[in-house]
């Protein structure tokens, strides 16, 4: 040991003499306790290193093996499969993408266009910092150990299932759009994309100038696995106007088209077929030898399709005569409704004779 050394050791041991001459100043009754409870003996107060300052410390006395603790801990990690549905938090928005903690070892990952079913400028459109929510896991850990997310997914899921019970309801829904093309028109409905074919479109504008409308629309495909979703605007239009419309009531016309099974008539914003065997008692070889586009006319609604969104029309049944309709068109047009009144007679005497039969059908039985 060298002489600064054995100066030092001296200095520390004039301190702690000094400090215990200073303890021994004080009374031992101060706290009314008797000294004995106050004082230690030196080998009374272990060191921090010594074996004795722990009870039961080690694992061998904890009453499980260190395997069986490692096992412990797996029964409370989480097992994460493509497909499943997990809760998670948003901790980081970057430009690529949002990280997520799912509670797995490495944070997961979103990519930017998984974040919605919709067109979004930017991540903070739909996530914002420490946000929690559910999210779709899209496939295994990477090499890194990190898990793909999707919220798309969730959406897509659910617009399906919106749309098919929107489908069962046999309702009308309103979307807006948002091109055209030579097949007709695509809107997007829930987020999915839909068609509505250019026969299914029902309209006195072009086809080309409907973009930005939005028109009412009825479902005629709901078809997820085939990623079809087709609709009728047509169909919408035909269903307002029918509520307002019934058969063996007289309306006017414009003729549309002519083809060469019959014409189609617009009565109102919505066509009717005017079929070649419903024009005359008469024969007729071609429409066109009766009618012409643009003609004025009175039809007689002879049926009401709701569900395939079809008007039936008839000018046979507004003939005084048979082939008036090749003779004298007018005549037809202006006895219309007189005959329409006759026809309605007709049907109404046809359903109390059907109702009859059946009573005594039931009677007999």
């Amino acid at each position: 040991m060298t002489e600064n050394s054995s100066q030092t050791l001296k200095e520390n041991t004039d301190e702690t003499n000094i400090i215990k001459d200073k303890l021994e100043v004080v009374p031992s009754d101060t706290n009314n306790t008797d000294k004995s409870d106050n004082s230690y003996e030196g080998k009374d107060i272990p060191s921090a290193d010594s074996s004795s300052s722990r009870k039961n410390n080690d694992l061998e006395n904890v009453g499980f093996t260190q395997e069986e603790f490692a096992s412990l801990l797996g029964k409370y990690d989480y097992n994460f499969k493509p497909g499943d549905l997990v809760k998670g938090t948003v901790f980081a928005l970057e430009p690529k993408g949002a990280m997520i903690d799912i509670g797995a070892k490495t944070a997961a990952f979103m990519p930017m266009q998984e974040v919605s079913i919709n067109r979004v400028e930017g991540l903070s459109d739909v996530l914002k910092p420490s946000e929690s929510r559910e999210f779709f896991i899209m496939s295994e850990e990477n090499e890194d150990g990190q898990l793909a997310l999707s919220i798309r997914r969730i959406e897509y899921q659910r617009a399906w299932e919106r749309v098919r019970q929107l489908q069962k309801e046999d309702a009308t829904i309103y979307s807006e759009v948002f091109a055209t093309n030579r097949g007709g028109a695509l809107v997007r409905v829930e987020g999915l994309r839909g068609f509505i074919p250019g026969s299914h479109i029902s309209a006195r504008k072009i086809k080309e100038d409907l973009e930005g409308e939005y028109l009412p629309l009825k479902f005629l495909e709901v078809d997820e696995e085939r990623n079809r979703l087709v609709l009728s605007h047509r169909r919408a239009l035909v269903e307002k106007k029918m509520n307002r419309l019934e058969v063996g009531e007289v309306v006017v016309g414009s003729v549309k088209g002519i083809k060469p099974y019959g014409a189609f008539i617009d009565i109102g914003g919505v066509s009717g077929l005017l079929h070649i065997s419903e024009i005359s008692h008469e024969h007729i070889e071609t429409p066109h030898n009766v009618l012409n586009v643009n003609d004025q006319m009175k039809v007689m609604i002879i049926d009401l399709d709701s569900e395939r969104g079809r008007i039936s029309l008839s000018t046979k049944a507004l003939e005084p005569e048979p082939g008036d309709m090749l003779t004298d068109p007018q005549k037809v047009f202006s006895k219309a409704e007189e005959m329409a009144a006759k026809y309605k007679q007709m049907l109404f005497e046809q359903i109390d004779e059907n109702e009859e039969q059946i009573s005594t059908t039931a009677v007999e039985s």
